[in-house]
């Protein structure tokens, strides 16, 4: 270019990105209408439920292992869900260990035979870990 030309700038002004995007946002919302036709909504799949797959059956062992974990954080084993240093409530766990003996109890008859030993296992760590916790002169802390 000669420096005796004059520069011709281009100014380019993008006036239709609000329409633009307006369009984006109807697009996207006509989608989820779509999705909760068919039973998927927004919040099953960009959920947390989307991340970590489906869930598993309902069974007898995922309810005494649920309780068993409720059990093992109240006798300060493992932290909660928050991180923090695992606080002890043997009242609590002992709550949990006696529900989990009451299912073993109204169950009775109704269980498969893998099913007893793993509920006779678990129990017998559970109070094996309570009793431990007991004589370690551990006082219930939590709430």
């Amino acid at each position: 270019m000669n420096e005796n030309q004059p520069q011709d700038k281009k100014i380019i002004i993008d006036e239709d990105w609000k329409a633009r995007a307006q369009a984006e946002k109807e697009e996207l919302a006509r989608k989820q209408k779509e999705k909760q036709a068919q039973g998927e909504t927004a919040k099953e799949t960009d959920g947390p439920a989307h991340r970590r797959g489906p869930l598993p059956p309902p069974s007898l062992l995922l309810l005494a292992t649920s309780l068993a974990m409720q059990a093992t954080v109240s006798l300060g084993l493992v932290s909660d869900s928050s991180g923090d240093k695992p606080v002890t409530d043997l009242e609590q766990a002992k709550h949990f260990i006696d529900t989990i003996s009451l299912l073993y109890e109204k169950t009775e008859g109704n269980r498969t035979a893998d099913e007893t030993a793993a509920l006779d296992d678990l129990l017998h760590q559970l109070r094996l870990s309570y009793v431990m916790a007991v004589e370690r002169g551990t006082a219930p802390t939590g709430g």
